[in-house]
């Protein structure tokens, strides 16, 4: 095996034993990049000769001393949203061209202090404002959309173009994309990971979170980058990230699959894989638990209602002063956002308060709540719109973020993994969602159903 097409996990053990340096796997990672990125577009900025410096220091540390964790010396990649001191943070936009981190960004900091490897920074869909991230191509058929916002993020995992990634997540942006190129995406519990020096899309549902090739990987991740920071307004001195995650078996939990929402208006291959792997839960231990979701019919209006003014406020100043700088698409969310009243603004927050409670009570019932990730896998670059069954047509970027705002809105932990691939060899998600801070929960399952069925893990055919 090649060490670009090691996991997080093995590769770490790998480095660890003395078996590989962290040289060869950052030259490994980066030579692969630098042949499948010219086609799949996942990176925005590469930063090669810092990777290699950065990797010969974690070898040189590694022999005097020993690893300092798991990712000591494992080459990562960025979000360009997340600052990172001296390179640029673009946010994939020509608002933001010439602009230069100063500093690290607080997840940065602690992933440079867990001695990871910084290989570069991923195209985001402009300010994370979107669900396909245009510039990029999904990681198994280079004709269909990556997903966003963080498609760069998961398509760069995806590839071996990175052994791990952080992405963001607004309304699914870690987990759509994570999904619609077969990796694991974490969308923390909301406060748990500070987003210091990272660039808002909507403060109040804004988190960041890993992109990896396995659950384990995403838990090795999130033990990095959790934990209270001042500076983050939202940032919670919750309970650390604990090991619960590495329980054998589901014995003793109760698996909610919904009757409603999630399985609405979702194309039957999709159905099939998630109830498939929710019939596995089941036989391996866990007591499945019909729940009805709560306030179903007000998500996406909520969802929207606070993120367009939130985004509004956030580039009030750059879109008066130059609005023919941003895409299209993003500017006419833009626009729409200076329409919205406060009072507008106001039932949406009370809303999700209710919903905040109504959800907390289910979670009273069931220890995670299993449904699909996205309606239908990665659509073809340029589609619009999606025809249902029931003769209703959707916008793609609304069919995308329905099944997973509703974390958001309520700040939930939720966890995607790869479960399936359909008809069209396009991978297929299952989100798995806990009460707040239960991280660890949600970790547990995904890691004993990954090992519970084989090809975990897997690269994107790009990758052979």
């Amino acid at each position: 095996m090649r060490p670009f097409e090691l996991s997080l996990t093995e590769a770490s053990r790998a480095v660890r034993e003395r078996e590989l340096s962290p040289v060869e796997l950052t030259a490994s990672v980066l030579a692969q990049l630098d042949a499948v990125d010219g086609e799949l577009g996942a990176y925005v900025t590469v930063a090669a000769d810092g990777a290699r410096a950065a990797a010969a220091r974690a070898e040189r540390e590694i022999a005097a001393g020993g690893p300092r964790g798991p990712l000591h010396g494992i080459p990562m990649a960025l979000k360009d949203l997340i600052d990172a001191a001296g390179l640029p943070t673009t946010a994939s936009s020509r608002v933001r061209a010439g602009h230069v981190a100063e500093r690290d960004s607080r997840v940065a900091e602690r992933l440079g202090a867990a001695g990871a490897v910084l290989l570069g920074k991923t195209h985001t869909h402009e300010f994370a404002y979107g669900l396909t991230t245009p510039q990029t191509t999904n990681a198994w058929n280079r004709d269909r959309v990556a997903g966003g916002s963080s498609g760069g993020s998961a398509v760069a995992v995806a590839a071996g173009a990175a052994t791990f990634a952080l992405g963001t997540d607004t309304g699914g942006s870690i987990r759509v994309p994570a999904a619609l190129n077969g990796v694991v995406g974490l969308k923390p519990t909301y406060g748990l990971v500070p987003r210091t020096g990272v660039t808002s899309l909507s403060w109040s549902l804004d988190h960041v979170g890993p992109l990896t090739r396995t659950v384990q990987d995403a838990a090795l991740v999130l033990a990095a980058i959790a934990g209270h920071d001042p500076r983050d307004p939202a940032s919670v001195a919750g309970p650390a990230p604990d090991r619960s995650w590495q329980g054998d078996d589901l014995r003793g939990l109760r698996i909610g699959v919904p009757r409603n929402h999630y399985f609405d208006r979702v194309t039957p291959e999709v159905e099939e894989a998630v109830r498939g792997a929710i019939a596995r839960l089941a036989e391996l231990g866990a007591e499945l638990v019909d729940v009805e979701i709560p306030m179903a019919r007000h998500i996406q209006a909520v969802q929207w209602g606070l993120m367009v003014p939130e985004a509004t406020a956030y580039h009030e100043q750059s879109l008066r002063a130059a609005p023919d700088l941003y895409a299209a698409d993003v500017r006419v969310l833009l626009e729409a956002g200076e329409l919205t009243s406060a009072g507008d603004y106001l039932r949406a927050q009370r809303a999700r308060t209710l919903m905040r409670d109504a959800w907390a009570r289910m979670f009273d019932t069931i220890d995670v709540l299993a449904a699909p990730t996205v309606p239908m896998t990665a659509v073809a670059a340029g589609q619009e719109t999606v025809e249902w069954a029931d003769g209703t047509t959707e916008a793609v970027s609304d069919s995308y973020v329905r099944l997973c705002a509703p974390a958001n809105i309520t700040g939930v932990p939720a966890l995607t993994l790869p479960v399936a691939h359909g008809e069209a060899g396009l991978p297929i998600g299952m989100q798995l969602m806990a009460a707040p801070f239960r991280d660890a929960t949600v970790l547990r399952v995904g890691r004993v159903y990954e090992e519970s069925t084989p090809g975990a893990g897997r690269l994107a055919p790009v990758a052979a």
